[in-house]
């Protein structure tokens, strides 16, 4: 008799230990779910746990993936993940090793792109860098880093160092301003002399671009301020001044009238014109000054008690006394 095949000890149980005649054991067989080849818990990887994704059973062909554990990192190129094959699983070796994190960020200096997609950095592993734009190299330096026994990086030396933009130049009537230096991300400022204007920027920062460094922006101009041109006053209207007549003894009214020499529509007055208009103006104040003089003397004159009167074309000569206010004309006598 052939020997019965492995799911065979569960259909004896059935049977309370006895052998089932060959007919009934193929039946039974065929109603019993088949549990031959199914592989029991994956096995033990160091440093890393299996994902059993919540399976309890794992059938011929059922594939687990490991991760690694925390501090450890998947060897690149090694299987991770085992598979059910014949009741047994597959074989894995260890996969997960220790590694430096990601190497460190310099501010001066990129990782080169064929560290970029990499991610294991097992002990004694060493990368390399390149200059950012507006750094130049410094050949006497080190550009490597290395993961230490610790998996720590090694501390980087200063590699690269600033490029220098070109000096700005003198600014004519004005002053360039260095803060700091004239190396890569550094300002300098404008300012113009007392009497003059900045016309254009006012800053500028050294700045990258392509392969080398530049000012943003060029030296401005300092223009001298213009003096304050001061309006010429516009000629005057013609002004006539009027000096009413004296009640006193009768004087001639003065009427004096100021004519400009020139008009809107005319150009500016030659200097004859002024001399003239000048003069007649001095003329005119005369005039008046004399006028007033006269007046002031006829006004003293009638005070003083007499004056000559026509009358009958014969002059008479009237004295005041110290009259009584009588009213009466016989108090009025003729001088001698």
């Amino acid at each position: 008799m052939s020997p019965l095949p492995r799911s065979a000890p569960a259909v004896r149980r059935l049977m309370g230990g006895q052998t089932p005649p060959p007919l009934l054991l193929l039946l039974l067989l065929l109603c019993i779910p088949a549990a031959q080849g199914d592989c029991s818990l994956p096995p033990d990887v160091p440093n890393a746990q299996p994902d059993l994704r919540g399976l309890a059973s794992f059938p011929e062909q059922t594939t687990i993936t490991y991760k690694c554990n925390k501090g450890f990192v998947k060897v690149p190129g090694m299987a991770d993940s085992v598979l059910c094959l014949n009741d047994k699983w597959s074989e894995v070796a260890e996969f997960c090793n220790r590694s430096c994190d990601v190497p460190t960020r310099l501010h001066f200096a990129s990782l080169k792109k064929s560290y970029s997609k990499q991610n294991y950095f097992p002990e004694g592993f060493t990368v390399e860098y390149e200059c950012r734009k507006g750094y130049k190299r410094d050949l006497t330096l080190s550009e490597k880093l290395t993961c230490l026994q610790n998996f720590t990086w090694s501390k980087p030396d200063e590699f690269c160092k600033k490029k220098q933009c070109p000096t700005p130049g003198e600014l004519k009537n004005g002053h360039v301003n260095i803060t700091t230096d004239l190396l890569f991300g550094a300002s300098i400022f404008f300012s113009c002399n007392a009497g003059y204007r900045l016309v254009g920027a006012t800053s500028s920062y050294c700045f990258a671009i392509a392969n080398d460094v530049e000012w943003s922006d060029p030296l401005p101009e300092c223009q001298e301020i213009s003096p304050t041109v001061k309006a010429i006053p516009a000629v005057e209207k013609p002004i006539t001044v009027n000096f009413p007549a004296t009640k006193y003894p009768a004087i001639p009214r003065a009427t004096t009238s100021f004519h400009s020499s020139t008009s809107k529509n005319r150009g500016n007055p030659s200097s004859g014109q002024l001399t003239l208009f000048r003069f007649l103006r001095g003329v005119a104040v005369i005039i008046i000054i004399v006028a007033l003089i006269l007046a002031k003397g006829f006004w003293h004159y009638g005070k003083s008690g007499s004056y000559h009167t026509h009358e009958n074309n014969k002059a008479v000569n009237v004295a005041f006394y110290n009259l009584p206010a009588t009213g009466d004309a016989a108090d009025v006598r003729p001088g001698n």
